[in-house]
């Protein structure tokens, strides 16, 4: 998704990249052991958990913090953690929404509504931003990794609904219920490994932002993706080159 890669890449420019990579870690541990809570600890059996562990390895995850997070829930240590979606607007009307897995209903809402509140923004009713977005599969690809044509064949021939690529990677789209299916197809149709494969919020429009409420927005993203019970964060957002290029700055 366009706004939420501007954002990482924006991280990344901004020498946040190894804060950004142990809270991601921490993110797929956590769902790799809800995963193997929810169903068998064996990622052969049980489709989320297979997901999560892929995810995992595309990040250089080691093996042994992936079999720990495992291991957790195979020894009943995990604790009961509930799926919970907020849906707030940000600087600008930027539809923003939060997934959390928390095993704390009360401290995750006080503390997502807390960054909404602190950075200009405001939690809103359950349906109020997600009916501007689309729930799709996403499979994303390594811009390097392959043409823009190989991946239009390969993504279609697979059973996927859309394609687009920016400077940064090739974003293959598919139905929700598709997306293992597609997952599969494509790894015997194109070079190397997806960096990531996830159920996303797919914004149906983007509005574009620039100035102070760009920057009050990302420094809104980024304190959601900081708080431990937050999962994704996900915003219809859009910067121009120009404006992503000073906020990187």
């Amino acid at each position: 998704m366009a706004g939420h890669s501007k954002w990482a890449n924006i991280q990344h420019r901004k020498g946040k990249a190894d804060k950004a990579k142990a809270r991601v870690f921490s993110k797929l541990s956590k769902e790799i052991t809800v995963a193997a809570k929810s169903g068998m600890p064996d990622p052969d059996m049980n489709p989320r958990l297979r997901l999560a562990v892929n995810n995992a390895k595309a990040v250089s995850m080691p093996k042994d913090v992936i079999q720990r997070a495992i291991d957790k829930a195979k020894g009943g240590d995990a604790n009961s953690y509930e799926q919970i979606r907020y849906e707030g607007f940000g600087p600008g009307g930027v539809g923003v929404i939060v997934e959390c897995s928390t095993d704390n209903k009360n401290r995750a809402a006080t503390d997502v509504r807390t960054a909404f509140t602190h950075h200009a923004g405001n939690l809103g009713q359950t349906g109020a931003v997600s009916s501007g977005f689309t729930h799709v599969g996403e499979i994303v690809y390594p811009r390097e990794a392959v043409s823009d044509d190989e991946v239009m064949e390969a993504a279609l021939d697979a059973g996927a609904s859309d394609v687009e690529s920016d400077a940064e990677g090739h974003y293959i789209y598919t139905e929700r219920a598709a997306l293992m299916e597609v997952s599969s197809a494509l790894e015997g149709k194109l070079k190397g490994e997806a960096s990531s494969t996830n159920l996303i919020w797919k914004p149906s429009n983007t509005v574009m932002i620039e100035g102070e409420p760009a920057e009050t927005l990302l420094e809104l993203l980024e304190a959601l993706n900081d708080l431990d019970d937050v999962q994704n964060v996900y915003a219809n957002y859009e910067l121009s080159d120009a404006e992503m290029a000073r906020l990187a700055g």
